[in-house]
């Protein structure tokens, strides 16, 4: 038999296979000819989040956040644990995870510990416990975990040993999962309220604002969520274009662990204003800046959006006393950025700084002072046509001379359906809002406080081209921290950003975290069988 006759039989015998499998399965005679209707919005049912390691400071007291809002349609099962991340650079004998399980145990009554089995706890021993290394137990317990929908949780660690965490959602958990860190840091380089959203995993990143001034110390956290080591590129830019590195190509993330890189030991040149850009070559991470400094302080600096011809950075607090814009356009072509500052009353050019002007591969600052004069606001920053891509921070400084503290706001993303921010107090919470576009309406539901407490609602209408700094709504009978959920109900586009603020020794300890969207929905279309395609 010769192989022309083989290759028939094969063939006939596969079109009989699938024949029979569509006469079995076949749909309605009619389901054919059905037109598909509109994608469906539906919960997410899986995500991740990455949290950097809060800080190296003995002095440091960190609370870590988790919350889930009420979703409907979401499913009725699911976990979200985070847990911690291995450190590279880390002392081999901190890996036992003591000063962790102290930690889950003192915080039990908030249900950050997980004790039932539904967690998934024993698959992810099954994965970890095959690698064999100690180091990685601690990894296993986790250090928060949720127990329901609508209630955030927290636990504390102090000191430096706090952990970098990875954690996933799924199910009833998955839709709109936020995780917060904030860290108080009484003394030293970087004192005051040091806070970060933590966020997805990804393969790019852009950072303006850091520096590798001697005045500061700022690290590139890299924490890598996967089972395979990642490898990373990491391009410096400053005033004169790109800066010459000596270890900042090919850098490996070991697989579920964290590195704090010390961007200043990247380079030998010192610069007030550098762009950090991080490109993944394989794998993902999660990113961000720790900008530390000797005399005012510090924060988390987040990546800015995606370069963008028009950018919008919101909620800078009405009491600052200096406001730096640090600037940065990839490519050749230079660029006259036109600002704008969205206030109470709407927008207006502040006077002096009508246009700034950005070379093409240079790092750019600009020192904008008192920009608020005790009103809220947002920056717009517009290119000509929006033709050349643009990624900003600014830098705020809050406070009398020899008492101030800082923290950063980058180019936000917009809040197209819903966000969350955590660990919110009745006091010294400030929710920023600004819609520089055209008119729009939210809600915002304080959520039941860690300790107790009942949810409440309020609906605010933003007008176009302003920034409000909202009276957001508190728990009824509220004990512990609350998250606060931003919801879009008509209009927009909408930014949005949260202050949390304290004064600590006559220093006005603050951070400023921007709100981007949650991507808890997603469009599943609606599709029918149709066998015509097994006819062509």
């Amino acid at each position: 038999m010769n192989r022309t006759t083989l290759s028939l039989i094969a063939g006939v015998t596969a079109l009989a296979a699938v024949t029979g499998f569509a006469a079995v399965s076949a749909p309605d005679p009619g389901a054919a000819e059905e037109r598909t209707g509109a994608a469906a919005t539906l919960p997410v049912e899986r995500t991740g989040l990455l949290c950097p390691q809060p800080s190296t400071s003995d002095l440091a007291e960190t609370t870590y956040t988790s919350f889930t809002p009420v979703t409907e349609g979401a499913d009725d099962k699911g976990t979200a644990v985070l847990r911690a991340a291995a450190q590279q650079s880390a002392p081999e004998e901190n890996a036992d995870g003591e000063s962790e399980d102290e930690k889950e145990g003192e915080n039990g009554e908030d249900g950050s510990t997980g004790e039932n089995g539904e967690n998934g706890e024993n698959g992810e021993k099954d994965e970890q416990g095959g690698k064999g290394a100690a180091k990685d137990a601690q990894a296993d317990k986790p250090v928060l975990q949720l127990q329901a929908p609508g209630k955030p949780v927290a636990v504390e660690a102090n000191g430096a040993d706090a952990p970098a965490l990875v954690g996933t959602a799924d199910g009833r958990f998955a839709s709109g999962w936020t995780a917060q860190q904030t860290t108080e840091i009484a003394a030293g380089t970087g004192r005051g309220l040091q806070g970060v959203a933590c966020s997805a995993a990804d393969t790019q990143f852009w950072f303006p604002g850091a520096s590798t001034d001697d005045s500061r110390t700022d690290y590139l956290h890299l924490t890598n969520p996967d089972d395979s080591a990642a490898v990373v590129d990491i391009e410096l830019y400053g005033k004169d274009g790109e800066l010459e590195t000596t270890v900042g190509e090919g850098v490996t993330v070991k697989p579920r662990s964290a590195e704090p890189l010390l961007l200043s030991t990247l380079t030998a040149e010192k610069q007030t204003d550098v762009t950090v850009h991080v490109v993944v070559r394989s794998g993902r991470v999660g990113a961000a800046v720790q900008a530390l400094d000797d005399e005012t302080g510090g924060d988390w600096l987040p990546a800015s959006a995606d370069p963008s011809g028009s950018l919008v950075l919101p909620g800078i607090p009405k009491d600052a006393k200096a406001v730096r814009l640090v600037a940065f356009t990839p490519g050749d072509a230079d660029v006259d950025l036109k600002v704008q500052l969205a206030s109470p009353s709407g927008l207006i050019t502040p006077a002096g700084n009508e246009t700034l002007h950005l070379k093409g591969g240079m790092t750019a600052g600009f020192d904008l002072g008192d920009l608020t004069r005790g009103e809220a606001g947002s920056l717009v920053l517009t290119a000509p046509d929006g033709s050349v891509p643009v990624v900003a921070a600014v830098r705020v400084l809050r406070g009398e001379e020899g008492k101030q503290e800082s923290a950063f706001i980058p180019a936000a993303r917009p809040l197209e359906t819903r966000a969350t921010a955590l660990d919110n107090t009745a006091k010294g919470t400030t929710l920023s809002v600004t819609a520089p576009q055209g008119g729009a309406e939210i809600e915002v539901t304080a959520s039941a406080g860690t300790k107790g407490g009942t949810p409440q609602t309020k609906t605010y209408t933003i007008k176009s081209g302003t920034t409000q700094d909202v009276e957001a709504p508190v728990p009824a009978g509220l004990k512990g921290s609350f998250a606060l959920t931003v919801e879009t109900r008509s209009g927009g586009p909408v930014y949005a950003s949260r202050t949390l603020a304290r004064t600590e020794g006559g220093v006005p300890f603050f951070t400023v975290q921007p709100l981007p969207d949650d991507r808890g929905m997603v469009a599943v279309p609606d599709a029918s069988e149709d066998l015509s395609v097994l006819q062509k």
